[in-house]
Parts: structure tokens; C-alpha cells; sequence
């Protein structure tokens, strides 16, 4: 009990601590604001400007949800697609390598010169960066499934649907929750990204108007803002992780 207690009290302390320890270093070293705030100077910027980060901030949270949605559902179907077919997989293998190679912040004019600033090139954004992990993932738990059960399913006369949706799909389960919580975090880098190129709303544009209205502490708030909505997503995620595909992980309990 009292080690699971540590357990659960291990995220806030370390929290607290790299908070403290920020401060200290600011106060005892004489850091200017302009080239690392405090956290004191930060959370004040929270409150002067809180209306502008709640706005943007949900601007953003909209936005990377809706591109991380879109990418679920393809990334979960062209998974489970490759998955079924290994001449699928060295088919589109390859290509999706190349494209994931290609940065996405060179991506962003393109979608600018589509369909205009404003919200969908975050989106795309979003769906295009975070879309390749969830895919490899699920493909990967699929091609994970043991031969010799197969073969056991094959000779009591199931059929390779059968298989896939007894074995391959539960047993994929797992790889296809660890995607997601490394998606959702890429896809927050996805719509900030393109927030700071082409957008008038989101957390991205404001920081970049606070950068060069030299509002540092704004800038820093802006982070700490991205960064807790990268936390609850995460969290929310795990939680649904563990309700769902907890027999992964019982050893670890």
C-alpha cells in the first residue's frame, strides 16, 4: 500500500521539485526575465493574460483532437489493412517511410496554399504527423501474432478472418494504445507548428505575437499550457489503456 502510495505521489513531487529548484536558480542567480522567467513571473503572465491562453489554448486542444481523430481511424484501418496482406505491406511499406521522412513543418505551405490559413491546415497537420505511429503500431502487433497458433486455429478450421479478429486484432490491442499516446503528444507538435505559420488563433500564434511583442513570461506560459494539455490527453489515454488492454500489462501490477 505504501509503496503504491509513492508511486502515485512520484509524478507531483518531481513536479514540484523541478518548480522549485526553477526558481531558485532564477532568484540566487540574478536570470533577466527576458531570457528565462521564473515560474513566479510565469504563472503571473498565466493570470494577466489568462483569457487569451484559455481561448487559444482550446483553439489548439480543438484542433490537434480533430486531426488526432481523423488519424486514429486511418491509421487503425491502413494498419489493420497492412497487417492482413504482406504484399499490402511491401507495397505501401516504403512509401509511408518516405512520406514520415519528410518534415511536416515543409508540409504546412502546401496545405497554406490548398485551403488557406486558419484551422484545417492545423489539422492536417496534426492528422499527418501523428497518423505513421499509430499505423506501424498496429501493423506491428498484427505481424506479432506467435506462427504456431496459427497453424493450431488453422488445422481446428479457422479462417484467416477468424484469426484476425480472435487473435490478431485483441493481440494488437496493446501496440494500438502505446501509439496513441505517442500520436496525441505528436499531434499537438503537428497544430502548433502550422498555429505558428499560418493561423490568427491557437497557442502557436500566441506565442509567436508574444515573441515579438518581447513578452517572454507569455511564451513560457504558452508552453506550460501545451504542456499540461499533452499530460491530460496522455493520461486519458493510459487510463483508457489500462481499462481496456489491462491483461497486457497484469505482470506489472
Amino acid at each position: 500500500m505504501q509503496k503504491r502510495n509513492l508511486e502515485r505521489l512520484a509524478p507531483w513531487f518531481v513536479t514540484v521539485s523541478m518548480f522549485l529548484i526553477w526558481e531558485i536558480i532564477c532568484q540566487l542567480g540574478g536570470i533577466p526575465e527576458y531570457f528565462l522567467p521564473a515560474p513566479t513571473v510565469i504563472f503571473d503572465a498565466m493570470l494577466t493574460f489568462h483569457e487569451a491562453l484559455i481561448e487559444d489554448s482550446l483553439y489548439t486542444l480543438l484542433s490537434t483532437s480533430l486531426g488526432f481523430g481523423i488519424a486514429v481511424v486511418f491509421g487503425l484501418l491502413l494498419g489493420l489493412l497492412i497487417g492482413w496482406s504482406k504484399t499490402i505491406y511491401l507495397g505501401l511499406y516504403p512509401v509511408m517511410v518516405g512520406f514520415n521522412s519528410v518534415p511536416k513543418v515543409a508540409v504546412v505551405p502546401i496545405l497554406v496554399l490548398w485551403f488557406g490559413i486558419g484551422t484545417v491546415p492545423a489539422v492536417l497537420t496534426a492528422f499527418l504527423i501523428s497518423f505513421f505511429p499509430i499505423v506501424v503500431n498496429v501493423a506491428t502487433g498484427l505481424a506479432t501474432t506467435e506462427p504456431e497458433l496459427e497453424d493450431v486455429l488453422r488445422s481446428l478450421g479457422a479462417s484467416k478472418l477468424d484469426i484476425m479478429l480472435k487473435v490478431g486484432i485483441p493481440g494488437a490491442m496493446p501496440f494500438f494504445f502505446g501509439s496513441l499516446k505517442v500520436a496525441i503528444t505528436l499531434a499537438f507538435v503537428g497544430a502548433v507548428v502550422s498555429e505558428t505559420v499560418a493561423s490568427n488563433h491557437g497557442v502557436g500564434h500566441l506565442m509567436l505575437s508574444a515573441q515579438a511583442n518581447f513578452e517572454v513570461p507569455l511564451v513560457f506560459a504558452g508552453l506550460l499550457v501545451l504542456a499540461f494539455e499533452g499530460i491530460v490527453m496522455y493520461a486519458i489515454f493510459a487510463a483508457i489503456e489500462k481499462r481496456t488492454a489491462h491483461w497486457a500489462y497484469r505482470s506489472h501490477q
